[in-house]
């Protein structure tokens, strides 16, 4: 059996959960879900229809600290015996799962891109140059933390009928807990999480400058869409380092990317590629962005972005 730690923060469901529902499925073993947090039964009844829902509800779980969640979960993976138990690689599950498989003395493989039977499991090395195919070693249950977009939410097959809703009994050791929990990082002032957004527009060095990159927020706007970039923007300036998409900044999977004089380099795709439609924008009609593009449009992006802009805007 497979074990999915789905994600959710005030009573709504991180998509990424679900894009980990997609990959379990890949294997042919029977999947529950756990959820952790404080009033999560609209959240497990949401995911009831995936599979049978483990909900596990406390007060000390209200606001994420990593010593609650490695408390509670352990118990509830004690008593679930899992073969495989599987999260989505957020900032949240790369805090507090290492702690986790490391209590429980369990291999744990991270930041996975491809399922296979075995199970053996496909993930990034060397900034994507190369991929691993990885088989965890020990006893069960392993580990198993799968990367943003590298699986399609829409992909996750549903139930017939809704499963069943089953509350856990787990005991909090309070004096144990060593954080007082702040706002992640994410929510600090300008900062985004891209991997939510459901339309982003990213910008290249085909931008030629940082007073050209307002062509790109009108086009952002007028796709009502998140504003993002490949890494030379943003080590230049022109865009903070949290608008960075990329093996060095966050990993998206919208419903639309618009890829506006962005090249391709591989770094840049292994944050994008889980995008369900990609467009692109490219003078060279050789650049490597056209190679994963659902639409690929060679021209002047300083011709083309207005003639969009205008056409959304009729």
């Amino acid at each position: 059996m497979i074990l999915v730690i789905a994600e959710q923060k005030d009573g709504k469901l991180n998509r990424a959960s679900v894009e980990t529902i997609a990959a379990a499925q890949q294997l042919s073993m029977p999947i529950k879900i756990a959820v952790a947090g404080q009033t999560v039964a609209a959240v497990a009844t949401e995911l009831a229809q995936y599979g049978e829902v483990i909900a596990v509800d406390h007060a000390a779980l209200a606001h994420y600290t990593p010593d609650a969640f490695v408390q509670a979960l352990q118990q509830v993976i004690t008593q679930a015996a899992p073969a495989l138990v599987m999260l989505p690689h957020t900032y949240q599950t790369r805090d507090f799962s290492p702690t986790l498989a490391t209590r429980l003395d369990r291999a744990l493989v991270t930041d996975v891109i491809g399922v296979k039977e075995g199970p053996t499991f496909s993930r990034p090395m060397f900034q994507g140059k190369l991929t691993a195919d990885v088989q965890p070693q020990g006893a069960a249950p392993h580990f198993v933390t799968i990367q943003i977009g590298a699986f399609r939410a829409d992909a996750a097959k549903k139930a017939a009928a809704a499963a069943s809703v089953t509350n856990a009994s787990v005991t909090i050791d309070e004096s144990k807990l060593r954080q007082q929990p702040e706002a992640p990082f994410q929510e600090a002032k300008q900062a985004v999480d891209l991997s939510q957004a459901e339309r982003i527009v990213s910008v290249g060095r085909g931008i030629k400058s940082q007073e050209n990159i307002a062509v790109a927020e009108q086009l952002a706007r007028a796709f009502n869409a998140e504003l993002a970039a490949s890494r030379p923007i943003c080590d230049n300036g022109w865009l903070p380092m949290e608008r960075q998409i990329g093996s060095s900044g966050q990993t998206v999977a919208p419903k639309l990317y618009v890829a506006l004089g962005i090249s391709g380099a591989i770094q840049h795709l292994v944050g994008m590629k889980g995008a369900r439609t990609i467009v692109a924008i490219n003078k060279d009609a050789d650049a490597p962005i056209f190679e994963v593009a659902d639409y690929g449009i060679q021209g002047d992006l300083f011709e083309l972005a207005p003639a969009i802009i205008a056409e959304l805007q009729k």
